[in-house]
């Protein structure tokens, strides 16, 4: 299964984005999978993604679209969110100290520890994409542990 979403700038729409993605993932995998814990998950992966968009790509131009994508291929989801800001050079993410109260940059870290793969790749075709990829496995074995 494959579908996607054009969405605007606008956190006002994070809703709609959530329900776009966990209705399309409920219908495909339906009783498959422990359907609240995944929920969360992605819930959680999507807005982080979304909201990064729209506070830094497109920041204060509400009329650029979102597009996100989503594919499904047995229990492999991938998941991508494309941009058309500037973006983001990864080699300049360094992870938040917790001691040092930082509150931002957390995102990233939270991604990666949720989702089996995560890529970024700026400048494909004039827009940015974040991959977000997880084999949901096994029922037992539907999310890696959020220890560091």
């Amino acid at each position: 299964m494959k579908t996607e979403l054009h969405v605007p700038s606008d956190i006002r729409f994070l809703t709609v984005v959530e329900n776009w993605l966990l209705s399309s993932l409920e219908v495909e995998l339906g009783n498959h999978v422990d359907w609240p814990r995944q929920s969360n998950r992605f819930r959680l992966v999507l807005a982080e993604a979304y909201s990064n968009v729209i506070r830094h790509a497109h920041k204060d131009q509400p009329d650029l679209p979102i597009i996100i994508r989503l594919e499904l291929q047995e229990r492999d989801i991938a998941l991508e969110v494309w941009d058309s800001g500037t973006g983001y050079e990864m080699e300049e993410y360094t992870p938040p100290n917790p001691e040092d109260r930082q509150e931002s940059g957390y995102g990233w870290l939270i991604m990666n520890r949720l989702m089996d793969r995560v890529d970024y790749c700026l400048q494909i075709d004039g827009q940015n994409r974040l991959r977000l990829e997880v084999s949901l496995g096994e029922k037992s074995d539907e999310s890696k542990p959020l220890q560091a």
